[in-house]
């Protein structure tokens, strides 16, 4: 299929959304990284006060390697913070480490975005990671032009569709993050009006990069729909 000019065109969009949002959320963050908050209050530092605020006193925090590593671990109840956010006051840092903490946030209230993610993550690794081997053996069989082969394509495609569900999954549950975080560091203080709409840039960034994963993710899975004749008819 590589020789397959759809293909190539269904892959190079793809990969021009990601690298373009890549691209966008490490200038964005790259910006804000220079920009310090008034109150000088680090990353690690933001997240524990609004942790506090919220009444949540069962998460770590932790210092990682790496740039823009950032996440939080609901099942050790961990929030790990790269080298850029956990010492720094910058406004990068300090949305950042807010938006990991609204993870913990939903997480302590069972938000159920949250909670579904996390349960099919196995169901969409192991669904993306058979599924290309189901896919090209339903075109060895013909795919719809057979019974069985269009009894495989089916099974093929519907595994792959599992990545593409955990993609459009995870957009509610980061935005979500981002929208509580920014009232946690509007509601606490712990930046002005002017800083908090730099803090949402950089967020809004980072949201754009699972806008990005989602739609990668449904063109592909579009693309072998269609060409195992599952949508738009049999192809040859």
């Amino acid at each position: 299929m590589i020789f397959d000019p759809l293909y190539l065109i269904v892959i190079g969009i793809g990969a021009a959304i990601s690298i373009g949002a890549s691209m966008l959320v490490k200038s964005t963050f790259a910006r804000y990284t220079q920009v310090g908050s008034r109150q000088g209050i680090t990353g690690a530092q933001i997240a524990q006060r609004i942790l506090q605020d919220s009444d949540i006193h069962d998460v770590t925090i932790e210092a990682i390697s790496g740039s823009l590593t950032d996440h939080y671990d609901p099942s050790s109840k961990t929030l790990r913070l790269s080298e850029d956010v956990y010492g720094s006051s910058s406004l990068a840092a300090c949305g950042v480490a807010a938006h990991e903490v609204g993870h913990a946030i939903q997480h302590a209230q069972n938000y159920a975005p949250l909670k579904f993610r996390s349960a099919w993550v196995p169901v969409a690794s192991t669904g993306g990671n058979i599924s290309i081997f189901i896919i090209f053996l339903a075109f060895m069989l013909g795919g719809v032009g057979s019974a069985l082969g269009g009894m495989v394509a089916i099974i093929g495609v519907g595994l792959f569709a599992t990545t593409t569900v955990f993609t459009a999954i995870t957009l509610p549950v980061e935005f979500d993050a981002s929208k509580r975080a920014l009232r946690c560091l509007e509601h606490g203080g712990y930046l002005s009006n002017e800083e908090l709409g730099g803090a949402k840039k950089v967020l809004d960034a980072a949201a754009l990069t699972y806008v990005a994963a989602f739609l990668s993710s449904l063109l592909t899975l579009l693309y072998w729909a269609y060409r195992l004749g599952l949508i738009g008819g049999r192809r040859n």
